[in-house]
């Protein structure tokens, strides 16, 4: 029996406390308890480094001049309605990424338990990262606002404190949010990256049907602006690689038969191509002076920064490939999708480095929805993690396979200014 059969129940154990036990990001306490608890039961000598809070850290040195670090996330999503949801907080793990946290922990344990780190050409660094899901907005504006954070999401903090500065490799896994009837993995996809940015239309209240003429419609003026990014839709360069989807949000508080003065809106722009999102966000800036102007009110924008796009790394995944030919126990390889337009913070790692995520199934329902659950257990908590191990240790003895490439802390935080991040 090989160490992750044998450590399947401490898994199995772990995994249904974490489901059980969702917490949104940067408030990971008892997820971040439970795994320090686990770490210490695998390796009570190691030491384990903190940041952000819920953020954990442990290196395995093994005197090589390069680490790969490999991730792990903490949080949860905000689901109220899921079978497993936090009722006070609407937490959920919908999204699987406790089973990132056990996979990892396997990892870890044969790595201790067989004494497997002679066997790795690179040292290896476990980064169990909190807060990758973009939610809880406006608690994260009042830390950042109290200097508490700087950046929303959990690897992007953790770039800016030095956490993968020592890493120069890294391997993520996610849960592919599809059904599949044999057990299926998948490489070489890409993920967009986002910004988000908000408007206030403001116009003049008047009483609808009295002094009409007197009012300044802002709800019309946030219409307008919806029809011309509809139209703007027909000039896009690569549409298949943008998204944006414009939306009101905040209450409506005025009286049905005054005409309303304000209005708030929010869209998202997906993207690849960071030039191209940039004038793309000017021509909306464009687009909603021109809106109000033409209906005699004016506007306001703001932007928040979301994440780079995952390049995910082709000489990596090639040679994950290969310990998939090899294997015998996971049946199908996707490796042609390209790209999703779904987004992560492991794509500002992929800006530092060569990084890839590996998809894996055993889960049915909708990702991020009520339904969502883990399926076949003994493939994500045993059998994949094997499969990551020793996807992990072919990467690390070929090295030289690697077209490599490192930025600095500086170069990557030039270009989330581009993106309209604080300097």
């Amino acid at each position: 029996m090989s160490s992750f059969q044998e450590y399947y129940p401490r898994m199995r154990e772990l995994a249904d406390y974490l489901l059980n036990n969702p917490e949104l990001g940067y408030k990971e306490y008892k997820t971040s308890e439970a795994i320090e608890e686990a770490i210490h039961e695998i390796t009570p000598m190691e030491k384990a480094e903190h940041f952000c809070n819920t953020g954990i850290k442990v290196v395995f040195n093994n005197h090589q001049t390069k680490t790969i670090g490999i991730i792990a996330e903490l949080d949860s999503l905000y689901q109220l309605g899921h079978r497993n949801a936090d009722s006070e907080t609407g937490a959920a793990q919908a999204c699987g990424h406790y089973t990132q946290v056990t996979i990892a922990l396997a990892i870890m344990n044969e790595l201790v338990k067989n004494k497997r780190i002679g066997d790795f050409g690179a040292n290896l660094a476990f980064i169990f990262t909190p807060a990758e899901e973009f939610v809880d907005l406006e608690w994260r504006k009042k830390q950042k606002a109290e200097g508490k954070i700087t950046y929303f999401g959990g690897k992007q903090e953790a770039i800016k404190l030095g956490v993968f500065d020592d890493v120069d490799y890294c391997v993520s896994v996610h849960a592919i949010g599809e059904d599949f009837e044999r057990r299926t993995i998948e490489i070489n996809c890409d993920l967009a990256g986002f910004n988000f940015q908000y408007f206030d239309f403001f116009g003049k209240a008047s009483h609808a049907a009295f002094a009409p003429e007197e009012g300044v419609n802002a709800q019309s003026i946030a219409t307008l602006f919806t029809t011309a990014l509809a139209f703007k839709r027909q000039q896009l360069k690569n549409p298949n690689q943008i998204r944006f989807n414009p939306v009101m949000i905040g209450d409506n508080t005025e009286s049905i038969n005054v005409i309303p003065d304000h209005v708030s809106m929010g869209t998202d722009i997906r993207y690849f191509d960071v030039e191209y999102a940039q004038q793309l966000m000017k021509q909306f800036n464009q687009a909603a002076e021109g809106c109000s102007l033409a209906l005699g009110g004016n506007f306001k924008s703001e932007t928040q920064v979301g994440y780079l796009p995952l390049r995910s790394n082709r000489d990596m995944n090639a040679l994950v490939k290969n310990v998939f030919l090899r294997n015998d126990k996971i049946s199908e390889l996707i490796e042609n999708r390209g790209y999703t337009m779904a987004t992560g913070d492991i794509g500002d790692v992929s800006y530092l480095m060569p990084t890839i995520q590996i998809g894996y199934g055993g889960w049915n329902g909708t990702i991020h929805g009520s339904d969502f659950k883990l399926v076949d257990p003994v493939f994500v908590l045993d059998i994949f993690p094997e499969f990551i191990f020793n996807s992990v240790l072919e990467i690390s003895n070929n090295l030289n396979k690697i077209r490599t490439y490192r930025r600095t802390n500086q170069e990557y935080l030039e270009q989330l200014n581009k993106m309209g991040a604080e300097k």
